[in-house]
């Protein structure tokens, strides 16, 4: 992981660039007012996003196991479920 002033950056970008798509680098953009960014690959971000979505989907599956635990579960027949589906 690299930390470069906003300067440095913009004067070398596409080096920096380079690093972060050929090397799998992360770099840290320093700003004014600790207002920094972070420079990472497409493929880092799409790896983050897809954790992301795979956490939400757990903590939902957690909440139902809960909510049938405690008894809030609803029991259906082929019969209802294939009548609401009519619906």
């Amino acid at each position: 992981m690299l930390a470069v002033n906003y300067s440095t950056i913009r004067k070398n970008l596409k080096s920096y660039c380079d690093r972060v798509t050929d090397e799998n680098e992360t770099v840290i953009v320093t700003r004014k007012d600790e207002k920094n960014v972070v420079l990472i690959s497409l493929e880092e971000w799409n790896e983050l996003q897809r954790i992301v979505r795979n956490a939400e989907y757990l903590g939902k599956l957690d909440r139902a196991y809960s909510e049938l635990s405690a008894g809030k579960g609803v029991t259906k027949t082929i019969e209802e479920l294939e009548a609401m589906a009519d619906e």
